[in-house]
């Protein structure tokens, strides 16, 4: 593997940045009225998207990078959802949104600043 060059690390710090954000958003969101054994499977269980590509993201594997982007894609759509269609959590889910959006590009950003050619 390559070593990473500036603008390389500076764009992997946004993505794994945004991904910490939106994973503590999506656990928060479910812990945050109690702690029992259900919140934290279902916790758990929408955490899985963002949890799959971990080992990529970490590795930086260019090819995870990519994949990664349709991660991106059910936390979205909650995002839009719950913002329009419930008021009662309409910050959550527009900060939803917005770390959604984040990691997105971040990861796009990565994408950009990464030769194509390199091997993972």
């Amino acid at each position: 593997m390559n070593p990473l060059n500036q603008q390389q690390r500076r764009m992997r710090l946004w993505v794994m940045g945004a991904w910490m954000a939106l994973l503590i958003l999506v656990i928060w969101q479910q812990l945050q009225q109690e702690l029992t054994f259900n919140s934290v499977g279902w916790a758990l269980f929408f955490s899985v998207p963002l949890l799959a590509p971990l080992r990529g993201l970490v590795r930086c594997h260019r090819y995870t990078h990519t994949w990664a982007t349709l991660c991106v894609l059910p936390y979205f759509i909650v995002g839009i959802s719950e913002s329009v269609s419930n008021p009662a959590i309409r910050n959550w889910a527009l900060s939803l949104l917005g770390c959604s959006l984040l990691w997105f590009f971040a990861l796009l950003g990565y994408l950009r600043v990464t030769p194509s050619n390199q091997a993972d």
